[in-house]
């Protein structure tokens, strides 16, 4: 049986993707950055952490735990929540290349084995006016998204390039990565 531990729809959406029947369940913990922790410990530290909760809940199950952080300038970019800070998010990465990190975690609560990883995957912004700013806002509210913007949506008009094996990874769970994973556990994709 497969778990996401995530209460994102997006995540859901992904999962899907690979035709395995599964359930997910939120863990419900704080994601607060510890002193000094840089943004690749913090996506594998929370990808694990998420796990674990859930696993406590579900000991027989395979648990999928992600975690997402957007760094530009070596800083952790969190998600915007308003149309203010998605403003000023967008404003400081047009025409910059921004890094995403997204850790994975497979644990198997079973037997304790825990497989971690991080993926990471950039995109370089075009120039953005402020005009299309607050346009494509408008039209994707992108509000909960690490980076203010929507791959699944029209957020992709607002890149140069796309750098990185696995584009889901910026909609929060690398598949490619996910494969993987369950196949070191014995389930095969397709």
């Amino acid at each position: 049986m497969l778990v996401l531990a995530s209460s994102s729809t997006y995540r859901r959406s992904l999962l899907k993707r690979l035709g395995q029947p599964f359930t997910w369940d939120a863990p419900d913990l704080d994601e607060t950055e510890l002193p000094g922790e840089t943004p690749r410990a913090l996506v594998a530290r929370l990808a694990e952490e998420k796990a674990r909760v859930v696993a406590a809940r579900h000991p027989s199950a395979l648990i999928i735990g992600s975690d997402q952080v957007s760094v530009r300038d070596g800083q952790i970019v969190g998600k915007p929540h308003t149309h203010e800070r998605a403003i000023e998010q967008l404003t400081a990465a047009s025409g910059k290349r921004i890094e995403f990190l997204t850790g994975l975690c497979l644990l198997n609560a079973a037997t304790g084995r825990c497989q971690v990883m991080i993926e990471p995957f950039s995109v370089v912004f075009r120039s953005l006016t402020p005009e299309a700013i607050e346009r494509y806002l408008r039209a994707d509210t992108p509000y909960d998204c690490a980076g203010s913007f929507k791959l699944e949506g029209r957020g992709i008009a607002l890149f140069e390039r796309l750098e990185g094996r696995d584009p889901n990874a910026l909609i929060g769970l690398p598949l490619i990565a996910l494969v993987d994973l369950l196949a070191a556990e014995g389930v095969a994709v397709p």
